[in-house]
């Protein structure tokens, strides 16, 4: 029984969520209360990364679950325990850790919606990010040639530090943001600036990205496009990720390789036969078939080996097509049907059958 669900309502879930659940609930909400697009939301950002960093992982999921976030302190995760919300942000979308964004710029993180035909078909989409790039016109100096020179006030560190005497062999050191510099550790004079970039070494570009979505790929799958990411004077580009976000298909349902629908036949069907189309998501027609006899139950599901979702990277093989039958009883058989002796005939032996198995069920 859990306790608390703090953690699980942050994210979105309930607490019998899947692990899948819990990284598309993450997902969602991390690139949507990101830093870099939500300035003002640090603090639910860092709600989000906790609750996920304890839940994803089972055995303090577990330890929640028991005891709540009390347990998970007393466990040694208390204080200053939790990983840094950037670096959980980081390791889920393939960015490294922090010594890794030391030497690189920042990775640029897009969310792609696309359909289930997509992910069965395979498409190619055109998508506009935006990204910082090194300024050409000063060539990342942020000036003209010789007018960068080192901060006097912080001597080039971009940290200020100030001692703060609190009494008789007691001191306080405060260290902050160098106020002259920004923390940039040099100052440009303000009529040698470059005009394009007014300083910041790094401008804005629109940049158009071809998605290639081959066949099999999956929700929350990342395409990578290495180097491509932000740019900045010093460090490697970052790259730049898309995330694949499917869309909710109105007849399939995805579940690994294979593909669920539902179908609704009637009573008379379920007993004498029936024969039904289903069209595929690559628009092809096949029929599920019951012959006359074989009695079709509410809830019995039947597999279509080879119609399911592609496998990735193995788009010659598929999963299965599971077809799960729901029988409907509240339509009233229309008995003028029975004018036809034949039809009648063997209608009524459908029902005998039916009732012959519902008593004896070890016959069948």
């Amino acid at each position: 029984m859990v306790v608390e669900t703090a953690y699980y309502d942050i994210l979105g879930v309930k607490p019998n969520s899947t692990p899948d659940e819990l990284k598309k609930a993450y997902r969602k909400l991390a690139l949507k209360y990101h830093p870099d697009k939500n300035p003002n939301e640090g603090e639910k950002f860092k709600q989000i990364s906790q609750a996920y960093e304890v839940l994803s992982d089972s055995k303090k999921r577990d330890l929640y679950d028991k005891g709540g976030e009390q347990a998970i302190k007393e466990g040694g995760m208390g204080g200053g325990g939790f990983a840094s919300p950037m670096d959980i942000f980081d390791m889920f979308f393939g960015g490294g850790g922090r010594m890794q964004r030391e030497r690189r710029g920042k990775n640029v993180v897009h969310q792609l919606s696309v359909s289930l035909e997509d992910l069965y078909n395979g498409a190619t989409r055109k998508l506009a990010v935006q990204k910082n790039t090194i300024c050409d016109k000063c060539e990342g100096r942020g000036g003209k040639k010789g007018a960068v020179e080192c901060c006097p006030n912080c001597r080039g560190t971009g940290m200020q530090i100030r001692i703060h005497q609190l009494g008789p062999g007691m001191v306080q050191q405060i260290q902050s943001v160098c106020p002259e510099c920004q923390g940039q550790g040099e100052r440009i004079n303000p009529k040698d600036r470059c005009k394009s970039c007014n300083g910041r070494k790094i401008v804005r570009e629109k940049k158009i990205l071809e998605v290639h979505i081959d066949k099999g790929m999956k929700d929350g799958q990342k395409i990578t496009f290495s180097g491509e990411g932000d740019q900045e004077p010093g460090l490697e580009a970052g790259d730049i990720i898309i995330v694949l976000d499917q869309k909710d298909h109105s007849v399939f349902t995805r579940r690994n390789e294979d593909l669920i629908i539902h179908m609704e036949i009637e009573l008379v069907e379920a007993l004498c036969g029936f024969q039904k189309p289903i069209v595929t998501l690559d628009s092809r027609t096949i029929i599920i078939t019951s012959h006359p006899g074989q009695i079709v139950k509410h809830g019995d599901v039947k597999c279509v080996l080879n119609e399911g979702m592609p496998i990735y990277r193995r788009p010659y093989d598929k999963g299965r097509l599971i077809v799960q039958f729901q029988v409907n009883f509240y339509h009233v058989i229309e008995w003028p049907i029975l004018s036809n002796f034949s039809i009648g005939i063997h209608l009524l032996f459908c029902i005998v059958c039916a009732f012959f198995f519902c008593l004896f069920p070890a016959f069948e």
